[in-house]
């Protein structure tokens, strides 16, 4: 066996550079630092998971936008038709002819107040639905969610509307999608991209 083969486990190792100041080594006070290549960057912490912020509304978002105009109208149009039903109201209970008994009237009032309260809250949701369009442009995630909410209200009140030309059953599929549109992962980048 001889230490000079290179081969030899049992061999002379190699021998190692000079321990000096240097990579790996505390550097002295006033000691110039060396270092290789560029300074280490501080982390940068991405809040849109791998740094995706849109710049335009995604298609998704838009349609959900334009479905929501669609039961915002939609509410407009039952608030006329109960408004309309309720400028009747009157003549209709005159034509019946239970405008003597008491009973008879009372449950009439009954049923223009039921009626006052629909134009009422259709009036209310079609104004909420027009402010949440409005939003969706500069609004943050609170639109985002405030429009599934909404839809889903607008679900109940589909319910009521049943009745009108199919109205009713309009809203449902319109909502339904506007829970979908404003849940997807594209919607909700849209809203929480920041704004400067």
């Amino acid at each position: 066996m001889s230490f000079g083969d290179p081969n030899n486990p049992y061999g002379q190792p190699p021998q190692q550079p000079p321990a000096g100041p240097g990579y790996g080594y505390p550097q002295q006070p006033g000691a110039p630092q060396q270092g290789y290549g560029y300074p280490a960057a501080p982390p940068v912490s991405q809040p849109y998971g791998g740094g995706y912020a849109p710049t335009q509304m995604p298609g998704i978002t838009r349609a959900a936008q334009i479905l929501l105009a669609v039961i915002a109208v939609a509410h407009v149009i039952i608030a006329a038709v109960y408004a309309v039903a309720l400028a009747e109201w009157d003549e209709l209970v005159d034509e019946a002819g239970i405008s003597g008994d008491v009973n008879a009237e009372e449950f009439a009032d009954l049923g223009k107040g039921v009626i006052v309260f629909f134009v009422g809250l259709a009036s209310v949701f079609a104004i909420l639905g027009l402010v949440l369009l409005l939003q969706y442009a500069k609004g943050g995630n609170g639109v985002r969610v405030c429009s599934i909410v909404y839809a889903s209200f607008a679900i109940v009140s589909g319910i009521f509307a049943l009745g009108m030309y199919g109205l009713g059953l309009v809203i449902w599929v319109v909502s339904i999608l506007v829970i979908v549109f404003a849940a997807k992962r594209a919607s909700a980048e849209w809203f929480r991209r920041p704004r400067y």
